[in-house]
């Protein structure tokens, strides 16, 4: 089951109105989270993107909450490993980089294919002119086609 999240905006809401019953930090791997409680739902704070947030530093975490209002919560750190607080992974970030480093390539690769043929000495042929002759190749095949149709 997918963990339901808040959004800043709604939140901030919440606890102006008084509506938050209790905040918990809860750590995991190397950062921290918030889980906010109210009526009988307790839902986790989002990013932007949807993804619950992670605050890499408690202190961070810390200002955030009391910026809104939330002076008083509870820390859950049974999950928060300290050996990889220093290492921030992102692999979407990784993904994506791979991604512009592809495209990147892919458009040099293109813009030197363009550049070669625009600077190729050769005569180039009319579109009109290929037409016309794909046309009476067309032509040609399709008698032949009827040919040895009507001979079978």
């Amino acid at each position: 089951m997918a963990t339901e999240t808040i959004d800043q905006k709604t939140l901030s809401q919440l606890v102006e109105a008084g509506a938050v019953r209790a905040a918990h930090v809860v750590g995991h791997g190397n950062g921290w989270t918030i889980s906010a409680h109210y009526g009988r739902s307790e839902r986790f704070l989002a990013a932007k993107r949807g993804d619950v947030r992670v605050f890499r530093k408690l202190e961070t975490l810390v200002s955030f909450l009391r910026d809104m209002g939330i002076s008083h919560f509870d820390v859950d750190a049974a999950g928060y490993d300290p050996q990889t607080a220093g290492r921030v992974t992102r692999p979407d970030r990784s993904a994506a980089l791979k991604e512009a480093h592809a495209a990147r390539a892919y458009d040099r690769w293109f813009r030197e294919q363009v550049r070669e043929s625009l600077d190729d000495p050769r005569p180039n042929v009319p579109h009109a002119q290929v037409q016309q002759e794909m046309a009476e190749k067309k032509a040609a095949l399709r008698r032949k086609i009827a040919r040895t149709g009507a001979k079978s």
